[in-house]
């Protein structure tokens, strides 16, 4: 009879447990986003680095590729070029940054504004995390994700 009972509390407590430890793991952790005054420097770091061109022109280049591969018609080819939207990728750079508190920002915008080699050599374009996100957005550019119907 004791062994019955310690079975029987031993499921209870594994019932009592189970649906804890699956409502812990839904929870996905939000991602790392910066306030909204860095937001601000990072758009200002954004343009002094011309890095909304450079998401443009690797879009343009992955799209031409795909064109040429799959032997798309104009209409398509303009299209999808015409789907291209920074604003759909901007996220990916503010999480990059999100972890900079506002004196980094600015010293960094300071630094961008000043020197030329800064500018086209920046930390944007050799992360790579966001270079994979890059080539990721891309993609979906070429799938048709952002293709308004």
């Amino acid at each position: 009879m004791k062994k019955l009972k310690k079975q029987t509390l031993l499921v209870l407590l594994v019932c009592m447990f189970i649906p804890v430890a699956v409502i812990s793991q839904t929870a996905a952790p939000k991602v790392a986003m910066p306030t909204q005054q860095n937001k601000i420097i990072i758009d200002k770091i954004v343009e002094a680095t011309h890095y909304k061109n450079y998401v443009v022109d690797f879009c343009l280049t992955t799209i031409n590729e795909a064109a040429a591969t799959e032997k798309w018609n104009d209409q398509k080819t303009i299209e999808t070029t015409e789907s291209i939207n920074y604003k759909n990728f901007r996220d990916a750079v503010y999480n990059m940054f999100a972890f900079y508190n506002e004196i980094d920002l600015e010293t960094l915008l300071k630094k961008y504004q000043k020197d030329t080699a800064y500018q086209t050599a920046n930390v944007m374009t050799t992360n790579d995390a966001l270079a994979y996100n890059l080539e990721i957005f891309a993609n979906d550019v070429v799938r048709g994700r952002y293709i308004s119907k």
